[in-house]
């Protein structure tokens, strides 16, 4: 099978898609830092760094029959902790019809459209509602709901929408999950060195040899890796951690500290959020903003621990500020919950091809 990644971000889905077996040609991202990314962790493939609402006549490249185009356009105005801008007003929740375009230009067999679980809610569920109806009415049949990354082996709880198109025969249901192999926060980065508030020395060694299978996944034969950067944050933000347990967030920090908040009652959860060692991550999504804490130090999470909790394996590099890789990291499609989702349609393709 043959890959196409729209909106391709860092490449998490297209990390994923190989892994699964679909070898990705194409990969269209318009953010510079993003792009830098892709381009140096999938060299093989053809990357365009161009606007997403550009229509590419690429139908004489690629056989449709064994084409599946992907992608998630920006989610950022159907997040749960967008309010502000989570409706139809915001331009770039129309961004979807982009890709929608791509599907009528290319008709390829298979489809996978990806957001943020959010795009259920928002406006009543209409984006959702609209990108399904939309490629069904271009012929394809169609399968969506959540996933949850904890349930395939990501050790991160990260909820996100996935819908699946087949054009010729009837889409194969979402994959199902596992609770049972959930992976935790100590088995994803217990191995990886001992950091200080605004490291800036990307490559390291590892702080000793991983014991967890997981870890060992994501190192292979690396005995160092990369992006071992951590945000330097300011001294009253690092005293505000050490008084946040495990699990704990802004609700333990005494009042006294927390002044520059005009009503620190509207803080979110997850706004100086303490992971916990035993089990998975929360969502790690802006970890620099929300000031995400390492389970047992004063500090935030490294761009490489975040890379883990995404399951990003370690030969992964980040490119750009450290702002940028941290985005990067935040904004991407889980690598492993991707492979689990293409599985299923490389499946399919191939009982198609073996009963034709």
């Amino acid at each position: 099978m043959i890959g196409i990644d729209f909106f391709s971000g860092a490449g998490g889905m297209s990390l994923g898609a190989a892994q699964s077996g679909v070898d990705v040609r194409l990969a269209v991202e318009l953010n510079a830092s993003a792009f830098a990314t892709y381009a140096r962790n999938h060299p093989k493939g053809l990357i365009l760094r161009a606007d997403a609402q550009g229509i590419f006549d690429l139908r004489s490249s690629f056989d449709p029959n064994d084409l599946v185009l992907f992608g998630g356009p920006p989610c950022q105005g159907f997040s749960t902790s967008n309010q502000r801008t989570r409706n139809k007003d915001n331009e770039k929740n129309w961004l979807y019809r982009s890709f929608i375009g791509m599907v009528r230009a290319l008709r390829p067999r298979w489809v996978v459209f990806e957001n943020v679980a959010g795009i259920l809610e928002t406006e009543g569920g209409m984006f959702a509602k609209q990108v399904e109806a939309d490629i069904r009415g271009i012929g394809y049949d169609t399968q969506s709901g959540l996933l949850n990354a904890a349930d395939f082996g990501v050790p991160q709880v990260r909820r996100r929408y996935f819908l699946i198109g087949r054009l010729g025969g009837v889409a194969p249901k979402l994959p199902v999950g596992d609770e049972q192999i959930r992976v935790t926060v100590a088995e994803a980065i217990e191995d990886l060195p001992y950091l200080k508030m605004g490291a800036d020395i990307s490559v390291r060694p590892y702080r000793k040899a991983a014991e967890a299978n997981y870890a060992k996944k994501m190192r292979g034969k690396l005995t160092s890796c990369t992006n071992h950067l951590v945000s330097q944050n300011a001294e009253y933000v690092r005293e505000r951690y050490a008084h946040i347990p495990a699990g704990g967030n802004w609700r333990s920090i005494p009042d006294s500290m927390m002044r520059n908040y005009e009503d620190r009652t509207r803080c979110h959860t997850g706004i100086y959020r303490r992971l916990r060692n035993n089990e998975p991550s929360v969502v790690i999504g802006n970890f620099r903003k929300n000031m995400l804490i390492h389970p047992r130090q004063d500090r935030g999470l490294s761009v490489r621990e975040a890379a883990r909790l995404q399951s990003f394996p370690d030969w992964f590099v980040f490119e750009g500020s450290i702002g940028q890789q941290q985005q990067q990291v935040g904004n991407a499609v889980p690598p492993l919950l991707a492979q689990a989702v293409f599985e299923a349609i490389v499946a399919a393709h191939r009982a198609q091809k073996k009963g034709a």
